[in-house]
């Protein structure tokens, strides 16, 4: 508004160019008035108030969990031959399913067919689990299995979206987002979100992204897809050449004139996230570079994640990692298992494959969470983006199936020892207790303290949630 005062300042105004010049004026100071009041609703919707959008907040109620660590299984794993054993499968190979099939996904499916891989059923639970997972098999007392999800897509674009936003078809925060500014960063060193070698396909960094929320709490990629874990690090994170007080001097007088620049725009979201950045990426010079070298963790715990051996290597460094982030305050931590599980064709031995390079490392990881007293509140996720069908595709593959797949959570105030849901005899559809993906995050949510109803953020003219107008918690699976 000083550029139009300044202009008119030393010449008569007729009355007209008064009132078009203030009526501008004013309708710039509603604008920034109106866009402050929506920051600062949202703000005070989870107690905010502090001067860091990652200082710690305080939850709806007592929380049982404090952080996530999510295992994502890129590709959609087989269900029927991981954790949902089906007899009735193996006793009717070849033969056609005995009801009607959802429509073409990928390619026409065929008979059925059966699983090449024996189940047994383990621990005092007795949870059926196959020989492709015989490590994790072992802390089936402490897994709580939802065999009863789907989800609303059939592609992996949609359905990525589906489970790290809530929504297949809008770009929306990611739940690391939500789950950050719901809570904060028990560390002020370090990002509040991290994702490990994420994927760049079927929505790449939407599905870490921050979207309408601030941009401190989008996800922090470290390495990516195609990137061994051994070399993902957070890039420029040490300067050897400026000393340490002079970068301190070079950041504030950046951070003064970009804080003056915020005074003379008003609200601007982009450059406040860049006042927040700067002054975390200063803080993280100091912790980021010891965190990330494993090398310093003992020979034993090495051998536990399978670090060393060349196909546990990669996915047991990144289990690791996630376990020290989380240790140090991380919020939310995503290891990624890109994207291999998608088995239209080559199922004995892909899935065999896949299944060899993570089984040792996650057990690994549950077993060092719960030996250092972290898994009681640490909520684990081990999820794809949807199942696969009990009909073959071709002779040896499986289509995409969001009608039923298995998840397993850990941790964090779930019920340890407990396979909840159901699918029918084949394990085409979920049948019992079915949980949608809008359900799992209000049930994470809820966990982690919140009402998924009441975790709100004013955009655009309305209130949005991770779960959107979805989503019920699932109270049989509360410990």
């Amino acid at each position: 508004m000083n550029r139009h005062w300044n202009s008119y300042l030393n010449k008569k105004l007729s009355r007209r160019e008064l009132l078009r010049v203030s009526s501008a004026g004013f309708g710039s100071l509603a604008l920034a008035g109106l866009l402050g009041l929506e920051q600062a609703q949202a703000a005070a919707t989870v107690g905010g108030g502090s001067s860091s959008p990652l200082s710690v907040k305080s939850p709806h109620f007592p929380a049982k969990a404090k952080r996530v660590i999510f295992l994502f299984m890129h590709g959609g794993p087989s269900q029927i031959d991981t954790f949902d054993y089906k007899p009735l499968l193996k006793r009717d190979h070849g033969k056609p399913l005995p009801f009607a099939k959802r429509k073409v996904v990928s390619a026409e499916t065929f008979n059925l067919l059966q699983s090449p891989w024996e189940f047994k059923q383990y621990g005092q639970s007795g949870a059926w689990v196959s020989d492709l997972f015989p490590e994790v098999a072992k802390h089936v007392d402490d897994l709580c299995f939802i065999k009863s999800m789907w989800g609303s897509n059939s592609r992996h674009g949609g359905a990525l979206l589906e489970l790290h936003t809530g929504s297949d078809t809008f770009v929306r925060p990611s739940m690391g987002s939500w789950i950050t500014y719901g809570l904060g960063s028990e560390n002020q060193s370090m990002p509040g979100y991290v994702t490990i070698c994420p994927t760049q396909s079927h929505g790449g960094a939407n599905n870490y992204g921050s979207a309408f929320l601030p941009a401190p709490y989008a996800g922090t990629p470290i390495g990516s897809v195609g990137i061994a874990a051994k070399d993902a690090k957070i890039p420029f994170i040490s300067n050897q050449e400026t000393p340490r007080h002079i970068q301190r001097m070079e950041i504030d007088y950046t951070q003064k004139l970009n804080r003056q620049q915020l005074e003379t725009t008003g609200p601007d979201r982009a450059l406040e996230g860049r006042i927040d950045s700067f002054e975390l990426a200063f803080r993280m010079q100091a912790e980021a570079p010891e965190l990330q070298e494993i090398d310093q963790e003992s020979e034993a715990t090495r051998k536990l994640y399978g670090i060393g051996n060349p196909i546990t290597d990669d996915f047991g460094r990144q289990c690791l990692m996630a376990r020290r982030l989380s240790e140090k305050g991380v919020r939310f931590v995503q290891v990624s298992h890109t994207y291999k599980w998608d088995q239209h064709a080559n199922l004995r031995r892909d899935h065999e494959q896949n299944a060899r390079e993570v089984d040792l490392p996650i057990s690994g990881l549950l077993t060092d969470l719960k030996s250092r007293g972290l898994l009681k509140d640490t909520l684990v996720l081990w999820a794809g983006e949807f199942g696969r069908t009990p009909t073959a595709q071709g002779s040896d593959g499986r289509d995409h199936n969001p009608e039923a797949f298995t998840v397993w959570l850990a941790g964090g105030g779930v019920k340890a020892g407990l396979s909840f849901g159901q699918t029918d005899d084949y394990g085409y559809y979920s049948v019992e207790n079915k949980v949608h993906f809008h359900d799992l995050h209000a049930t994470m949510l809820h966990l982690l303290g919140f009402d998924h109803l009441k975790l709100t953020y004013r955009y655009a003219g309305r209130d949005f949630r991770l779960t959107d107008i979805h989503g019920n918690v699932v109270q049989g699976i509360m410990a």
